[in-house]
């Protein structure tokens, strides 16, 4: 689970990141930035998640 708060925190600040410059230069592509960055944890938390709970399945058999 390290490899999901890590990826996390750099998910938080990188889309810290993107608002804060959305905030400076009022640039749209700041906030899709932000939005794919989202959207990509989303799917890399989901998938990890299949993962983790195939292992578990896997495990009783």
């Amino acid at each position: 689970m390290l490899i999901l708060r890590v990826v996390g925190i750099f998910a938080l600040i990188a889309i810290g990141v993107s608002l804060a410059l959305y905030a400076l230069r009022r640039e749209q592509r700041y906030l899709h930035f932000a939005w794919r960055i989202f959207l990509g944890t989303l799917v890399f938390v989901a998938l990890l998640m299949v993962f983790y709970i195939a292992e578990r399945l896997l495990m009783v058999v």
